[in-house]
């Protein structure tokens, strides 16, 4: 399974993950290893700043880990701007191919804060074609910040499942002031526990990360798969390194040129178009506990929606679920139409006055085992990065102004997706981008994919990231869902796979 786009809102007023990460365990080095010799080819390495030819030389060692996969640990600077200065070490995984590769294929599965090393680990199989990987190493990585590569740590799991029960009232000031405040105090643990890198876990940087990733492993040019966030990702490099980039798919484009509430707001159309699909399809079931018109069946989600924010359950295990924990639980099935069955099992429950389901669904969307242990640290990296990377709205007549039109966009979710800015407004580093559109002038073709029913990113940004790359192509998928690649629609995979493995775009205006 893969990751996709959380904005800060939904983050910002219940500290819960609306989307679902299904990560796996950490990859622990067997015996055995591959070393590389430095990757000193000028023709590999490029042209660099002289102070950052150490990293783009080193000797990596390439490690077995989980019987059939490598592992290695890359390093790079903490700050670009000083490359003198510390280093942090990422942490890659690459599955190799049984006869003559192409090279390798970087892949990032979304967030930001997504793990590429647990997607290759745990479902490179789900996300990639036998084709792909009988043809290219496939190698993934956490990004800065993320999970093995200097984490981005905040509170202790405990800390987490508490902050998860908590319920502002953003309709008063007070309320807004009291998540304003806990989001300072957050802000400060991260600072105390994260260190000097919380200032640098950036996309730029990450990005630039990538740059040295590609020629560890020995490639001219960046073989690239990236889903959702990945997209903006892979669109940065692309926009740095325009001349380095060699097969590059972005699948379920994030507009680079958005603002954060601009794609707040996006997302919030998009979301309510997936609850209303949604509807729909249940009231076919026998299962569904909606009734009426699609109008009436999703005016009872909503109404039960309010009636856990004006009184929270008592789940199974005895946990609190707050509205926030709920709304995070009912977005999570709404990224693939596959898990609509999930969503109905839950608002069965939750009609009954069980939680219990929905609990569940929230705690695969922030990672939480039944054990209480948290699996990664996505939350804390997606709150991070975005504070780097989007300058928020944090003026109080402005956040309100953004909530009302949130309200008017998806007047089921709207609400909850609100007053984002209170995450950033005390973040201990200032934002180091300004939203703009990026277009890598002299780069590769690119392939740019997007799902017409896209609840997370949603179509139109797909089209406008094609327009912007100067040498952009976009092909459509008509589905419900988040992404393309991957979900078994052989029209998308024929594509992507002959685009790698051949070389060939698919037609200008292709249809899946």
């Amino acid at each position: 399974m893969r990751t996709f786009p959380r904005r800060s809102g939904l983050s910002a007023k219940t500290a819960a993950a609306a989307v679902v990460l299904f990560l796996l365990a950490g990859c622990g080095l067997l015996p055995g290893t591959t070393d590389a010799p430095p990757s000193s080819s000028p023709e590999v390495v490029g042209s660099v700043d002289e102070q950052l030819m150490p990293y783009y030389n080193q000797s990596v060692s390439w490690e077995s880990c989980e019987g059939r996969f490598e592992c290695a640990d890359i390093e790079v600077p903490v700050d670009y701007a000083d490359p003198d200065g510390k280093s942090i070490k990422i942490a890659a995984i690459r599955s190799t191919t049984d006869g003559d590769s192409l090279g390798s294929i970087l892949l990032n599965p979304g967030g930001p804060g997504g793990s590429g090393y647990d997607t290759v680990r745990g479902s490179l199989e789900q996300m990639t074609t036998e084709e792909l990987r009988g043809s290219y190493d496939i190698v993934g990585f956490d990004p800065r910040g993320v999970k093995r590569s200097a984490p981005v740590t905040c509170m202790t799991d405990a800390e987490r499942d508490a902050a998860r029960e908590v319920q502002y009232d953003l309709d008063s000031d007070a309320g807004i002031a009291e998540a304003t405040e806990d989001a300072a105090e957050l802000a400060e643990k991260c600072a105390a526990k994260t260190g000097e890198v919380l200032a640098h876990v950036d996309t730029a940087s990450a990005a630039k990360d990538m740059d040295i990733i590609r020629a560890v492993v020995g490639d001219a040019k960046l073989n690239y798969l990236g889903f959702s966030y990945g997209t903006f990702l892979g669109a940065t490099y692309a926009d740095l390194f325009p001349e380095r980039v060699g097969r590059m798919v972005l699948d379920g484009a994030l507009d680079p040129s958005l603002t954060n509430e601009q794609v707040t707001l996006g997302q919030a159309k998009a979301f309510e178009g997936a609850i209303r699909s949604y509807a729909e399809s249940c009231l076919a079931s026998a299962e569904c506990p909606l009734s009426g018109t699609v109008d009436q069946a999703v005016g009872q989600i909503q109404d039960l929606i309010r009636s856990v924010e004006a009184n929270p359950l008592t789940a199974e295990d005895g946990r609190l679920v707050t509205v926030g924990t709920f709304v995070s639980g009912f977005i999570v099935p709404l990224y693939n139409d596959v898990n609509w069955p999930l969503l109905t099992r839950a608002l069965n429950g939750a009609f009954d006055g069980d939680p219990t389901d929905m609990l569940y669904l929230a705690d695969l969307g922030a990672e939480r085992q039944a054990d209480g242990n948290y699996t990664s640290n996505s939350t804390a990296a997606f709150t991070a990065i975005n504070c780097l990377d989007y300058p928020m709205e944090s003026d109080l007549a402005g956040m309100k102004e953004n909530a009302a039109a949130l309200e008017e966009a998806s007047p089921t979710l709207g609400r909850y997706l609100a007053y984002g800015g209170t995450t950033c407004e005390n973040w201990p580093a200032d934002p180091v981008r300004t939203p703009a559109p990026v277009d890598a002038a002299g780069a590769d073709p690119i392939l740019v994919i997007g799902t017409t029913g896209d609840p997370a990113t949603p179509y139109e940004w797909a089209v406008s990231m094609t327009q912007q790359l100067e040498s952009a192509s976009l092909l459509t998928y008509e589905a419900q869902g988040h992404t393309a690649y991957g979900r078994g629609d052989s029209c998308v995979q024929n594509a992507v796979d002959s685009y790698f493995i051949e070389g060939t775009m698919p037609d200008e205006g292709t249809v899946c």
